[in-house]
């Protein structure tokens, strides 16, 4: 593809995991002073860091995401439990967080459904997880104007999450989207090859509902790795499982559904994380690379 890919898409990247470690304040303004990216996703901010951190995004015209997954899984919370009191733990803070994002300008609050049950409970919770979102959307659009995400996992291999398969994903969409339309979904290529899914399958199976795309890679045929399952290495690890040829897929499949195209800004953002001993900054420039080389061969 001759044309620049900023045209077509706007790029993000999740900073949580590209920078694990460091200065908080510091790592944002390195994205922010980065013309490459138009997103950043960032996770709950400290309390005596969130005047800085929103000065820089507020400066820096970048469209903020807020990662709702990185509280869920930190503190074991569950939107599908059919425990009554830990179901509501999970919206409860999952409200607050959406009253953070809403502080920090955010445009999307994503979230990630809660382990899977036994495959007879699948049915129960698909509806208990659509129950939890359906609260999530409204008291988001009584705050604003975001848009809640659920972001699609694997089911059999790490993060083990109810939603789990897209069509599934779709399913929970269908019945939140009646009453929300400021609902979508999240598939991230990382985790296409712990569901043995395809690019074309999954964004074509997804394509009325996704409002969000992630993009990296994962380990899995070397259950001795470091990174195994879904711990998002940087482009190029030995065994990855996404590389060049199949971010060029991946891009392809968008296009054919319409999320990138010309003068399309929707969202497509890195999740890297560096493994031990590794920058950064250069995980980070890897990924740009990939990305860059992975348009050229459209």
């Amino acid at each position: 593809m001759k044309d620049s890919l900023h045209s077509y898409m706007k790029v993000g990247i999740v900073h949580p995991m590209a920078f694990p470690e460091g200065d908080l304040i510091e790592s944002i303004k390195k994205i922010a002073e980065d013309e490459f990216f138009g997103a950043i996703e960032i996770k709950s901010v400290p309390e005596d860091a969130r005047d800085e951190v929103t000065k820089i995004l507020a400066t820096s015209r970048l469209e903020v995401g807020y990662v709702g997954q990185a509280t869920l899984l930190a503190e074991k919370l569950d939107l599908n439990s059919p425990v009554p009191q830990q179901r509501e733990a999970a919206v409860t803070k999952m409200k607050a967080g959406v009253d953070e994002a809403y502080s920090l300008d955010a445009k999307k609050f994503a979230m990630l459904s809660g382990p899977a049950p036994p495959p007879e409970k699948y049915e129960q919770g698909r509806e208990l997880l659509a129950d939890s979102l359906s609260q999530i959307c409204a008291h988001a659009k009584n705050k604003g104007n975001i848009g809640v995400v659920l972001e699609i996992f694997d089911r059999d291999i790490d993060k083990k999450c109810l939603i789990g398969p897209t069509e599934d994903g779709v399913q929970v969409a269908q019945t939140v989207r009646r009453q929300h339309p400021n609902f979508g979904l999240m598939v991230d290529l990382s985790h296409l090859p712990l569901l043995k899914e395809s690019a074309e399958h999954a964004l074509q199976t997804a394509k009325d509902y996704l409002t969000h795309v992630h993009i990296g890679t994962c380990i899995l045929k070397n259950k001795n790795h470091p990174a195994y399952g879904d711990n998002h290495p940087p482009f190029g690890a030995t065994g990855s499982e996404n590389e060049v040829n199949e971010v060029t897929l991946f891009l392809k499949a968008l296009m054919d559904i319409g999320y990138i195209g010309a003068g399309k800004q929707n969202v497509v953002a890195f999740e890297v994380k560096p493994l031990e001993g590794q920058s950064s900054e250069a995980v980070v420039a890897g990924a740009k690379r990939t990305l860059m080389e992975a348009w050229a061969k459209l």
